[in-house]
């Protein structure tokens, strides 16, 4: 968030709940065919993001072609609101559904829910209030270099690349993937990006996004197991 870099919330949280298995009790604690499926989401999601962001533009451009930019720009501001609701949607049905799981799996090691309770109607609201929250008071840093610094979006533009990511996220969430919304929604501004001319996208900013997803798991995996280090020491 300092630096203006959109890294994934979901892969630091992913990364914090391997670094502390993997503190605990090795690689035994870990189920690998959960691993291996994020992991390979991290390049599969911003490719599905990226080609059809860049889809929907070509299209697009092409039904308006005859049209004068002006009326374009008025129409889709206007058509933004949805794909921006539509976006948000699917980011709270992949992103929350995830801390909603941390919570839900903590409560059960305490022993105060059993797995075939169902899940407390409070975690869900708390989890789903603090994401709305945090979208709604989030830091411009982020918002600068999604709107701006990767590529020039127009409200054209804007509008296919958030449909572009909410279907990925919809058709994510709908085979149980979790995924990262930031890595999809950067693929599909650089296929949006992209449809005008290459030297349209910032491919610096965009290799340091890149490096940012590559550090984010195990990053975060050093910090969680530091910080039980930590908590067994203060036990």
């Amino acid at each position: 968030w300092y630096y203006g870099i959109p890294s994934s919330s979901s892969h630091a949280l992913i990364g914090g709940l391997v670094g502390a298995a993997l503190a605990k009790v090795g690689f035994s604690g870990l189920i690998m065919a959960g691993v291996l499926k994020i992991i390979a989401f991290i390049f599969i999601a911003p490719l599905l993001g990226f080609l059809i962001g860049g889809t929907l533009m070509v299209i697009v451009s092409w039904i308006c072609r005859n049209m004068a930019p002006r009326k374009v720009d008025k129409y889709f501001r206007r058509l933004q609101l949805l794909s921006a609701a539509a976006y948000s949607l699917g980011h709270g049905g992949n992103d929350a559904q995830k801390t909603v799981g941390i919570i839900w799996m903590l409560l059960i090691a305490a022993g105060i829910s059993h797995p075939g309770d169902p899940l407390p109607w409070w975690v869900v609201i708390s989890c789903y209030l603090a994401i709305g929250l945090g979208t709604m008071f989030g830091g411009w840093r982020i918002v600068k270099t999604m709107g701006q610094k990767i590529t020039k979006l127009k409200p054209v533009g804007g509008f296919c690349a958030e449909t572009g990511g909410a279907m990925t996220l919809f058709l994510a969430t709908m085979l149980g993937i979790p995924v990262s919304t930031t890595h999809t929604i950067t693929g599909a501004i650089v296929g949006v990006g992209s449809t005008q001319r290459a030297s349209a996208v910032r491919w610096g900013v965009a290799g340091n996004i890149v490096w940012a997803w590559i550090l984010t798991i195990p990053a975060s995996a050093f910090v969680a197991a530091v910080a039980y280090w930590v908590s067994l020491q203060l036990y």
